[in-house]
């Protein structure tokens, strides 16, 4: 015999109840059945509503309840035939008018107790499964309505009420030796004590009677139909990858239960686990699905292939409690006289954990028992508080348990390595841990903000290995971040394939406007997105950013903005990676500079901007594999400019030098403002970086920096810039003949030796490595303690928009 079980969705309405009918169809057909449905969706809180509404003289009772008995009288009328209706009707409206009975009653008196709450809310369950079995019987199938609640005894804890498992079972046994109908259906959720009084088995209970039935009967199969496709590797609502489990043990199952897996209460799993009774979890509106398997006789040599972990849980809504001080250490009791009291005012203790110093006990509970848990914990240790030798109990809120489950990490190292550094990688704080001998639940204590992220880290660690989710937050989009976005858009499949990495754009930014979207801004939402877009702001932005707390979040800055580079240490703080084109942040003060790689070390996140030097050109890496092998930079000489190059290789003295400054503009590889690159302030704060990275503690004030351009052209708006230009044509000729006069070229210049460094334009010969540098090149010249006599040389383009783009591409990947 098999035992189905249908949730509250499943019989939400006429048309879902026609989807159990077939179901009960076709297993009827192949065995005999017990079916225990749940009451209509959303009817036990009604009427619960109701009685509370009574019990405070609110007469909107009688409204909650009218509604409540239309929706089960249109239940019927939509079931049966119309010529058989009038009993099943006057069988509603009769329980009904007892239910009113009770209201008024419960209205006079102005109370409302837990056995009257018992009473009003068996009436969900005891309509519905009455109006089905009606229903069945008027399709001919060989159906009998058992009342459940006569078979299962229990205490009088009223609304959690306690099974008395020997009875119980004697109950049903005698029952089916004496009804051998087709199917029998019945009740959830309802019981009674030994005088008879109605009880319940706890909000779920009617996963917990079909349960109880098929452990008394020794049943085949019980079956949960509900309506997701089986348990899930976790919460789809939170983590939008989550897949179904096709097998999972009973101890898995307990433990995912327990925490907040929502898909079966958590007290069935008991009973037919120690029966050795096979359970599965299957879909009402999709019956074909696989579902989930729960069994001891697992596919064991299919389940040591799965992945380590089964699934990861969560509970919101949970506070912490700790218990310490210097008078708990070597003292025999403590723990149980902590227990004792919570025990006596019915509150669970949900986790435990206590270090081997003995000097403080934590413990978890639900956050609506803190306050009754505060007073008696303080009470109990009153004497202990007075003296001193304990603190009074300290209650942090606001938090979640995200608990990571499998059979598969028994015995396997690295497990809670793995789980601690992807959480810690992302900036979510553990407040404390707790896992068992049984290896079989890691489960960490975070703040509630960080719950989705922690569950959708821990999902793409252990269920997404193949495909890392990276959200990027792209702060400019002029001519690089154009050229980025397109890049990205053009290489994600690449990546996903080869790498197993899918970049999504979660947020952009320019001067006007931003725009926010998690699963990603897709290429033809990105077209128009200006048009779409909130006021942009930077500190909003970082802001939002930091409010929406997703995974692997990389921050890009495509600017020459110093306001910008203020949001980094924030970011950073909260564990999201920085890739910065803006060279801001790393020229900034020297403590400010440090400040900031220290904070990306500490928070277990990157700092990276390769392009600040070279554009796309591997130069800052390089000077880290140097230093971390052990070399040490003695000297650097190098073109950093691919602006400069390119306007000192292209003006002759024939063409005017505002015109080549003119090109090299429209062309794109100056700055908005091409004083910028021109004055040197770039190249000089180039060679600071790179000297810094080096390993030398040098200011930007530090620097020697010669200027080529008159002052009058440094002053005023652009358009002022290019006309002083002209205005200064003999003195731009003048630079260029002096050094062709030598045989020499005219290049712009970074040096750094002995600790100092210097800017400018020089006359470089033939001989010289700078000397056959063309277009927009740069070159770099480092003499180290191992590249003493043959220098080390990085040569290539050093400007230009889409070299910049694909230097920062590169530190996108590298960040992650």
């Amino acid at each position: 015999m098999k035992i189905l079980k249908f949730g509250g969705t499943s019989v939400a309405n006429s048309q879902n109840i026609l989807l159990v009918e077939n179901i009960v169809k076709n297993e009827s057909a192949k065995n005999n059945i017990v079916v225990i449905v749940s009451a209509l969706h959303g009817v036990t809180d009604l009427l619960l509503q109701a009685a509370e509404y009574a019990s405070v003289k609110n007469e909107d009772y009688l409204q909650l309840l009218k509604n409540a008995e239309e929706k089960h009288l249109n239940l019927v009328k939509e079931l049966i035939p119309i010529l058989e209706q009038s009993s099943q009707l006057s069988f509603v409206k009769k329980h009904f008018n007892d239910l009113e009975d009770i209201y008024n009653g419960i209205f006079i008196l102005g109370e409302l107790t837990l056995r009257i709450k018992d009473k009003i809310a068996s009436y969900g369950e005891f309509l519905s499964s009455n109006i089905i079995a009606a229903r069945l019987q008027y399709q001919g199938l060989d159906c009998l309505w058992m009342n459940v609640a006569e078979l299962i005894k229990t205490d009088s804890n009223f609304t959690n009420a306690k099974v008395n498992f020997k009875s119980t079972e004697s109950n049903f046994k005698n029952y089916f030796n004496q009804h051998q109908n087709r199917i029998i259906i019945g009740p959830g959720f309802i019981a009674s004590d030994e005088k008879g009084s109605t009880t319940t088995l706890g909000r779920g209970g009617s996963d917990y009677t079909a349960a109880i039935i098929a452990a008394a009967i020794h049943a085949e199969e019980l079956q949960i139909w509900t309506d997701v496709s089986g348990m899930m590797t976790a919460d789809p609502r939170l983590a939008s990858q989550a897949k179904p489990i096709a097998e999972i043990s009973y101890h898995e199952a307990m433990e995912l239960s327990h925490f907040g897996a929502k898909v079966i209460y958590p007290p069935s799993i008991q009973p037919v686990m120690v029966r050795n009774i096979n359970l599965k979890i299957k879909n009402t509106f999709d019956p074909e699905a696989q579902g989930t398997l729960i069994s001891h006789h697992l596919n064991n040599a299919e389940h040591q292939k799965q992945q380590i972990a089964v699934g990861i849980s969560n509970m919101e809504n949970i506070a912490l409690l700790t218990l310490e001080g210097s008078g708990m250490i070597g003292i025999p009791g403590i723990s149980a006289k902590l227990f004792q009291c919570l025990s006596q005012e019915k509150i669970n203790v949900i986790l435990i954990t206590q270090g081997s110093s003995e000097h403080s006990i934590t413990i978890a509970i639900h956050e609506k028992d803190k306050s009754a848990a505060e007073n008696a914990i303080n009470l109990s240790f009153a004497d202990d508080i007075n003296l001193k030798r304990i603190a009074p109990i300290n209650i942090e809120t606001g938090l979640s348990i995200v608990a990571l489950v499998g059979e598969n990490m028994k015995s396997r190292s690295g497990v809670s390595a793995k789980m601690f550094g992807c959480l810690g990688n992302n900036g979510i704080n553990i407040r404390t841990i707790a896992q068992g001998s049984s290896e079989r639940n890691i489960s960490v204590v975070v703040a509630e903000k960080d719950a989705k992220k922690a569950v959708n880290v821990l999902h793409e660690e252990f269920f997404e290995s193949e495909i890392k989710q990276i959200h990027l937050y792209i702060c400019g989009t002029g001519n690089v971040g154009t050229k980025l976005i397109q890049q990205i858009y053009n290489q994600n499949q690449y990546l996903r394939e080869h790498h197993f990495i899918n970049l999504r754009i979660a947020g952009l930014s320019n001067s006007r406007k931003m725009i926010f979207a998690d699963k990603g801004i897709s290429e033809e939402e990105y077209i128009n997105w200006n048009e779409s877009g909130m006021e942009a702001s930077v500190q909003k932005f970082a802001e939002e950013i930091i409010a929406r707390n997703l995974r692997n979040s990389v921050f890009v800055d495509i600017t020459a903005s110093s306001e910008i580079p203020k949001v980094y240490e924030r970011l950073l703080k909260r564990s999201i990676n920085i890739v910065a084109c803006n060279k801001i942040a790393a020229s900034s003060d020297f403590e400010k500079y440090t400040s900031l790689k220290n904070t990306a070390r500490n928070h277990n996140c990157s700092f990276h901007f390769e392009t600040n030097v070279g554009a796309g050109l591997p130069v800052i890496g390089t000077i880290n594999d140097l230093i971390k092998s052990g070399d040490k930079i003695t000297s650097i000489e190098a073109v950093l400019s691919g602006t400069l190059n390119f306007v000192f290789n292209t003006y002759d003295g024939n063409r005017k030098f505002s015109e080549v400054v003119a090109q090299a503009q429209k062309e794109g590889y100056t700055e908005p403002d091409p004083r910028l690159d021109l004055s040197g302030t770039d190249v000089a704060r180039k060679i600071l970086i790179l000297a810094r990275e080096a390993g030398y503690p040098l200011q930007f004030e530090e620097i020697e920096n010669t200027g080529f351009l008159p002052e009058a052209c440094m002053e005023g708006s652009v358009e002022h810039f290019y006309e002083k230009l002209t205005e200064y044509e003999s003195h731009f000729k003048y630079l260029f003949d002096n050094a062709q006069k030598e045989g020499k070229i005219l290049k712009y210049t970074a040096e750094f030796k002995d600790g100092k460094a210097r800017v400018g334009l020089q006359h470089v010969a033939p001989e010289s490595d700078l000397f056959h540098l063309y277009g927009k090149d740069n070159i770099v010249i480092f003499k180290t303690l191992r590249y003493s006599a043959q220098p080390l040389v990085i040569k290539g383009a050093g400007a230009g928009a889409e070299v910049t783009a694909s230097g920062i591409f590169a530190d996108i990947i590298r960040s992650v």
